[in-house]
């Protein structure tokens, strides 16, 4: 099955709310706050930075955006990550539905960029 620009789109809003509700349910502790303030930016800019990316000047443009949100998709996971292993969480059950989707959204980034790259230098 081949994935379009709005079906990314769409998985990447999803997973951008799965993360404000991960974050809303997070304790209002000073841990909970530091790490719910990393993940909702890097989690809600995910989506945000790929529509920039479709709005890209040139190919290199749009490889550079792609980049940043792989960045932020990893920064995303990292957090994820640290908010499991410490239980700042309510529902495990979003956590490891986050961290799932995450992984596959990177794996899906690697190779876009690496397709756009290879592209670009044809």
């Amino acid at each position: 099955m081949v994935m379009n620009k709005f079906d990314l789109e769409k998985r990447l809003i999803d997973f951008s709310v799965l993360i404000i509700e991960i974050v809303n349910e997070m304790p209002n502790n000073k841990a909970g706050n530091h790490l719910s303030g990393q993940l909702v930016r890097s989690g809600s800019s995910v989506s945000l930075n790929y529509g920039e990316a479709q709005s890209a000047e040139s190919r290199k443009d749009f490889i550079h955006k792609m980049k940043v949100v792989l960045k932020e998709l990893r920064e995303t996971f990292i957090c994820l990550k640290i908010i499991h292993k410490t239980r700042l969480f309510k529902t495990e059950m979003k956590i490891e539905n986050a961290k799932k989707e995450n992984d596959e959204l990177i794996s899906i980034f690697v190779k876009s960029i690496e397709t756009a790259q290879k592209n670009l230098n044809q």
